[in-house]
């Protein structure tokens, strides 16, 4: 039977300035250990620490430009464009520009703490 889901569940972020995190499915917003799709909404001049999660991350940037640090340089993803990293790839999100940037996040597994493996 389909679930409704009346609500996202707002979780807490990393990062240097107040991001924020609605999950709609996953570990926490519904118990859901194979997939989590969160809204993110972050700031100008927000950066997480680097990370090298052991899920693929399919990122949807819905308006701004988010910034994707990773090993073999740097990638600007903007409004209406995806970005997917693979397990085990070494990433860093941040939003240099104006007006941050607004994006959905869809982690395969669901993204945990334990499993995104942040820089110290």
């Amino acid at each position: 039977m389909p679930r409704l889901i009346y609500q996202p569940t707002v979780v807490p972020a990393a990062g240097d300035k107040p991001k924020r995190i609605e999950e709609y499915a996953g570990r926490v917003a519904s118990g859901n250990e194979q997939v989590s799709v969160a809204r993110m909404r972050a700031p100008t001049g927000w950066q997480e620490p680097g990370q090298r999660p052991e899920f693929m991350e399919i990122t949807v940037v819905l308006d701004g430009m988010l910034r994707v640090e990773h090993e073999g340089g740097v990638l600007d993803v903007h409004s209406s464009q995806a970005v997917i990293t693979e397990p085990g790839e070494w990433v860093r999100y941040s939003t240099p520009a104006r007006g941050g940037a607004e994006y959905i996040a869809i982690c395969l597994p669901a993204f945990s703490p334990e499993t995104v493996h942040r820089d110290d």
